[in-house]
């Protein structure tokens, strides 16, 4: 891979160095794409198209070089390029060190099989589905990528030195699919070679089919015999690592818990006190009952019972609540919509397996030419029993959708997505800040409350915190899952008993924890932050404070450390 060795020589000779902060950029982004090319193309960046993962010894060993020396230049502040942009510049120190720690301490290329599974089974199918490219194109690509799966098997026997039982037991099982695959290539029945421009196919797709064997062979005669135990857990030493790159802070596990189960208690009295309202709103000639959990549980039974009946209903609901929240961020000068709306809502389909049980946003990938998002609404069949879907929708009700709406829609999620599109610094958009993304559409929440979204509506409160305290919650149990081992019986009985959470969503948040402990914390994390810039630069401005200014200036800027926007917002923004 030349160019990676290129900008490490580049990096090591800094007298050359121009010190534009689009040029230095723009460099790590290239060698990024040539070394991550499959994720290059996730990220909606079509030309990757044309390159596919080497994971030599030598090219792990250049990007390894490569991260360090970026590491060097972004960590000195009196260089030009962090001069002239600090926040593109710590963004990428954050990537360098995320990885550094990936090849250097964790070494996936050395105990993963899996790593090198799954880019052989992806290998062809993203040519195929790709609809920019034509017949040839895409006959041309595959056949170069041959080549390509016998390097990477060939890698992963020089690499490989052990892999957990599990791993291997899995992996050996696609490894012959794609196997068995490649030997009948040369067919014309299978479509990858129609025209017959692949030269010497059956020739190529033999070869390919040997190598993989090879590499089942390895797996079964070096790799099995003494596999290791794994264990998706972090521990004390990885977690405490884990955050403090995720955060790029110096942040504790053991703060963290501290401040999520502050957080937690809190909530719960802010819980206590709507119900209270909301008992009297209902029940206004009798005694408030004294015990605090069935005060809040009589509130929490009557939002759920607000619920949709199907899936039908739900959709239709939804369209509608996707139209008032747009008049209501309009109306109330909450930001600047976007000019022109690019979101589909639709039923999740049943073939996306238990995702359909919960839904998700498909955001268009960043640098996508075709930038539709799709919301997937949650959905059960109904073919299931009636009291298994009414306890489904009771967790998907309607006050928690009236929020939910806001988090992902308007002004979060896809709103935020939409508007970073538009940003001039193509490091925010393919290195976020981990803590943002998260943490804004967590923030709108409450300044839509404070502007008035569902006022007076107790339920619509109640939600909210619920959902408060959800986000909590899942940062607490992110480090008692992984820094203090709590299984999943103490995960379940803290998370329903004391965090109040809903069915539908304790019954995810093992899974969660253990695919993206991070990633659970951000809601928390980023929320916090955000609300506290909110707090400090309304005191800072007092009356001259403009909404709509303030969130229009982050959107704007991307997804960088929240940290950073106090300085931008006072130099936009002067008290009169």
């Amino acid at each position: 891979m030349k160019s990676i060795l290129v900008i490490v020589l580049f990096a090591l000779n800094m007298s050359i160095v121009t010190g534009q902060e689009t040029d230095y950029g723009q460099r790590y982004i290239e060698d990024w794409k040539q070394f991550y090319p499959s994720k290059a193309l996730s990220r909606g960046i079509h030309n990757s198209i044309y390159q596919y993962e080497d994971r030599s010894v030598k090219n792990i060993s250049a990007w390894l070089l490569l991260n360090k020396q970026l590491l060097v230049i972004t960590s000195d502040q009196s260089h030009p390029f962090t001069v002239k942009n600090k926040i593109d510049a710590r963004l990428l120190k954050i990537q360098a060190l995320k990885e550094i720690d990936t090849w250097e301490q964790e070494k996936p290329h050395q105990n993963s099989l899996a790593l090198y599974t799954s880019l052989i089974n992806r290998a062809v199918s993203p040519v195929s589905q790709a609809n920019y490219l034509n017949a040839d194109e895409k006959v041309n690509i595959n056949c170069e990528r041959l080549s390509a799966i016998q390097a990477l098997a060939a890698s992963a026997i020089e690499s490989l030195s052990s892999s957990s039982a599990d791993e291997i037991n899995s992996s050996l099982a696609r490894l012959k699919r794609s196997e068995n695959y490649f030997r009948t290539i040369g067919n014309v029945s299978n479509g990858f070679n129609l025209d017959g421009s692949c030269e010497n196919m059956a020739n190529k797709g033999e070869a390919t089919a040997n190598s993989i064997a090879q590499l089942i062979k390895f797996a079964q005669e070096q790799l099995l015999p003494k596999a290791i135990s794994s264990s998706p857990i972090l521990g004390k030493t990885g977690y405490s690592r884990a955050l403090s790159l995720y955060t790029d802070t110096d942040l504790t596990p053991s703060a963290l818990s501290e401040m999520a189960l502050s957080e937690i208690n809190l909530v719960r009295g802010l819980m206590l006190d709507v119900s209270k309202n909301y008992f009297q709103e209902q029940s206004p000639n009798l005694p408030l009952p004294k015990d605090e959990k069935e005060l809040i549980d009589f509130a929490l039974r009557a939002m759920e019972k607000d619920a949709p009946t199907s899936s039908a209903d739900y959709l239709e609901f939804w369209t509608e609540l996707n139209a008032k929240a747009i008049k209501f961020i309009e109306e109330k000068e909450i930001a600047t919509l976007p000019e022109f709306q690019t979101l589909r809502i639709m039923t999740a389909p049943e073939s996306a397996g238990a995702s359909a049980r919960i839904g998700w946003v498909a955001s268009a990938p960043p640098f996508d030419p075709n930038p539709v998002t799709t919301l997937y609404l949650p959905s059960i069949p109904e073919t299931l029993p009636e009291q298994e879907r009414i306890d489904f929708w009771a967790s998907f009700n309607k006050p928690f959708n009236r929020i939910i709406v806001i988090h992902e829609l308007f002004p979060g999620h896809y709103m935020q997505i939409k508007i970073s599109r538009e940003s001039p610094h193509p490091v925010r958009l393919l290195f976020p800040y981990s803590l943002y993304i998260e943490g804004w559409a967590t923030f709108t929440e409450k300044v839509a409350l404070d502007a008035g979204w569902e006022a007076g509506n107790s339920l619509t409160m109640l939600a909210h915190l619920r959902k408060r305290m959800e986000n909590a919650n899942r940062a607490y149990q992110s480090v008692q899952v992984h820094y203090n081992g709590w299984d999943k019986a103490q995960v379940m009985k803290f998370s329903t008993e004391s965090a109040l959470l809903a069915p539908q969503f304790a019954s995810s948040l093992w899974g969660r924890l253990i695919r993206s402990p991070m990633q659970m914390t951000s809601y928390f994390l980023g929320g916090s932050e955000f609300r506290t810039l909110y707090f400090s630069e309304k005191d800072r401005l007092g009356d001259d404070f403009v909404l709509k200014n303030f969130m229009d200036l982050i959107l704007k800027s991307g997804p960088i450390p929240i940290d950073e926007f106090s300085p931008i917002l006072s130099q936009n923004f002067q008290k009169d």
